[in-house]
């Protein structure tokens, strides 16, 4: 499907969702080799399987099915009586053709006349009552074009390829932040270690910390900074965030800058250091907001964000068909947020945090590396996954969800530097998760 019937039927898919009487479809849909049988099931299987969730699921995977997809549902429309969608759709069609700019127009004119434009039918007289649209039937928004990118085209060539335009669409399932602030962001910040510790200040992690000080703000958190912290104080920090009324407030973060290393787990990896050079296991860190412990906010999305190394280990990456030469010749000294981990050692801290583990829920760990190898930070620049998550957030937090986000992250950080890089995430959210950016 080009791109102007693409955006056509997402400008129209309030309307559709709305309207569309999908039962009738499924045999038009079949014959003209529209979608598969498999296909069918799937779109009636989708959400609850309501007619609304199947109308909305048939929408968006329309656009997957070729350049001829739009017309011949127009055909499928009409041949169900489905007239006056019919009549919507391919009249904006033929308006679009002639002025290949009307679509994005939309974008840009009042929210009175492009609901006009979406629905020709005259209001009845009197007063309007307002709807709500979920996050799958707003329009997405407009977003400035992406670099190209070399894209594989499956036979050892590369070609350029613009990003397709994403959106806040393709979810019912999506956690509601309407709060502002949102909710409490705490970031720690660890830079300076006792000598007795045997850990090296972190250099570049008050760029890290300005970073994201800067970028929860934006997105509707009230955001903490606290400095150079023992094990003990950044557990009381911890206690102390959760402790509170989160009742008025539809989200929790934290965002940890400090040293690193393995750790024994059963849920989560890895374990940070406080200044004393005593370690924090991430398991404890989570369980603090655990739906004991942390009660007003159950059922709420609690984010984590560790810049610290998951171990020693040094990757030096695979030969692949394209690099990234600049990082290569950068210049720059990254240096790794590691310590030697212990095998078979195991501290207090550990021992509390896998007392008691309730099945967690609404949770997700972001990592700057994998577990057991290097993270690596820039004395000047500061760490490539907190530069890259600030980055992707700036660039797409209006748009995406926090999974797609942090895919992002990965792919970035994993093409930089000669010594290589992948961070990830343990995800137990039960919801897509869009952040507050207006």
């Amino acid at each position: 499907m080009d791109e102007a019937d693409r955006q056509l039927l997402r400008r129209c898919r309030v309307r559709l969702v709305s309207e569309l009487q999908v039962a009738p479809l499924w045999d038009a849909l079949l014959s003209r080799e529209l979608f598969t049988p498999d296909m069918i099931e799937d779109i009636q299987l989708a959400g609850s399987g309501s007619r609304r969730d199947q109308a909305r699921q048939l929408v968006i995977d329309l656009e997957t099915r070729g350049r001829k997809a739009l017309p011949l549902f127009i055909s499928c429309l009409e041949d169900t009586g489905q007239d006056t969608l019919a009549s919507l759709l391919r009249t904006s069609r033929q308006a679009v053709k002639r002025d290949p700019e009307a679509v994005r127009s939309l974008d840009l004119v009042p929210e009175e006349l492009r609901v006009m434009m979406l629905d020709p039918v005259k209001p009845a007289s009197g007063n309007l009552t307002p709807v709500v649209l979920g996050p799958r039937e707003l329009p997405p928004a407009k977003l400035r074009p992406e670099v190209l990118r070399p894209v594989d085209v499956g036979s050892g060539e590369f070609r350029d390829a613009h990003a397709q335009e994403p959106s806040r669409g393709n979810t019912d399932l999506a956690y509601v932040l309407r709060a502002d602030p949102c909710g409490h962001c705490l970031i720690i910040n660890n830079v300076s270690f006792s000598r007795a510790s045997g850990l090296s200040a972190r250099l570049g992690s008050n760029v890290d910390c300005e970073k994201m000080q800067r970028r929860f703000r934006s997105l509707h958190f009230t955001v903490e900074v606290t400095c150079n912290l023992t094990a003990k104080k950044m557990v009381q920090a911890l206690v102390e965030l959760a402790q509170r009324d989160h009742r008025a407030l539809d989200c929790c973060a934290v965002v940890i800058l400090s040293h690193g290393c393995q750790a024994s787990h059963l849920q989560f990896p890895g374990a940070v250091y406080g200044t004393d050079g005593c370690s924090v296991s991430v398991e404890r860190i989570v369980n603090i907001f655990n739906g004991i412990s942390c009660p007003s906010l159950g059922g709420k999305p609690k984010l984590f964000f560790i810049q610290a190394c998951g171990g020693e280990q040094k990757d030096h990456g695979f030969m692949v068909a394209h690099a990234s030469p600049g990082d290569r010749a950068s210049g720059s000294n990254p240096e790794p947020d590691a310590v030697p981990f212990q095998e078979g050692s195991r501290t207090s801290d550990e021992l509390d945090a896998v007392s008691s583990l309730p099945t967690p829920s609404d949770i997700l760990v972001s990592y700057s590396t994998f577990p057991g190898f290097v993270s690596w930070r820039d004395t000047s620049s500061g760490s490539w996954y907190i530069e890259t998550l600030d980055s992707v957030f700036e660039r797409w937090a209006h748009s995406e969800d926090l999974l797609s986000l942090l895919l992002r992250v990965a792919n970035a950080v994993s093409e930089r530097g000669i010594y290589k890089q992948i961070p990830g995430c343990f995800n137990f959210l039960r919801k897509k998760l869009f952040f507050k950016t207006r």
